[in-house]
């Protein structure tokens, strides 16, 4: 069994309020006017603005992250992603609340892909407040080498959609996820190093920023119901030197397939500016 083998079932949980201002401030970031208070339903996947791992700085690795060896086990490959995720919704947790994230390492798999040794971590969190159980999340996070250029390839994003948005990024709004989420990682807002040390053409924009705004498409068009359950997977780095888009179309039983009845899941992805497909995404509106 490798070292890393041992981390499997470590466990950490953080008891944290609700803070509104926080959510404020990501509607802000949204381009909305920011309206949300106290008693308020905190939006699906807005729980990444909350429960913060907080190391100390001189504590972190030259990409931000915290040093390897703590909660997360210390996999040898220098560079790591977040890869995508499966969220079951059972209610929202109020704002203004206190709740706890209870985090337990699930799974680790080596492999080979096509640029090298690849581990995947998988993270397993759950939520909860007073009345018990809010959502339970399994989140993939891959280790890698550097990525050679033979091994950047790409699938052409779906045409068929019925939903579509066009998103500008830009630093401000990469540095501003950055602070609402506490992530140190240097690609999303350190350029020198985002290209320089890691390889990329430019800022990288958060995966997780990537499924909140996939969300926030499939809630504004699809009718309004939160999501029960939801899923995405991520295939391709998005980079803020480009506009990207997000794309979507409804189940058969979707609102927005004008239907009421239960039906299949909402598909929903981005595509970046050459039109290859960055990320896939399901979308399960609660009945």
């Amino acid at each position: 069994m490798s070292e890393s083998q041992e981390w499997l079932g470590r466990s950490v949980t953080l008891r944290e309020r609700l803070d509104p201002g926080r959510a404020r401030a990501m509607q802000a970031t949204l381009g909305r006017a920011p309206s949300l208070e106290q008693g308020d339903a905190l939006p699906p996947l807005w729980h990444w603005l909350y429960f913060w791992d907080t190391p100390r700085i001189d504590l972190l690795g030259a990409d931000g992250h915290a040093e390897k060896g703590g909660f997360l086990p210390p996999i040898q490959l220098p560079y790591r992603m977040w890869a995508g995720g499966r969220l079951t919704f059972h209610r929202a947790p109020a704002l203004g609340d206190f709740a706890e994230k209870t985090s337990t390492i699930a799974g680790i798999r080596e492999t080979e892909g096509r640029s090298g040794p690849l581990t995947f971590v998988t993270v397993r969190h759950q939520i909860a407040d007073g009345d018990g159980t809010c959502l339970e999340e399994e989140q993939d996070i891959v280790y890698r080498g550097a990525l050679p250029a033979s091994a950047q390839t790409s699938t052409h994003a779906p045409e068929d959609y019925a939903w579509r948005r066009a998103v500008s990024p830009g630093p401000v709004l990469l540095f501003r996820y950055s602070a609402l989420t506490f992530n140190g990682h240097r690609i999303h807002y350190d350029q020198p190093y985002a290209t320089g040390e890691e390889g990329y053409p430019g800022l990288v924009v958060h995966g997780p920023l990537l499924a909140t705004l996939l969300v926030d498409l499939a809630l504004e068009e699809g009718g309004g119901k939160p999501p029960a359950r939801f899923a995405f997977r991520a295939l391709k780095p998005v980079f803020d030197r480009h506009a990207f888009t997000l794309a979507g179309s409804p189940g058969a039983g979707s609102p927005g397939a004008g239907r009421s009845e239960p039906g299949e899941d909402d598909r929903l992805w981005v595509a970046d500016h050459e039109g290859a497909l960055a990320m896939e995404a399901s979308f399960t509106p609660s009945v």
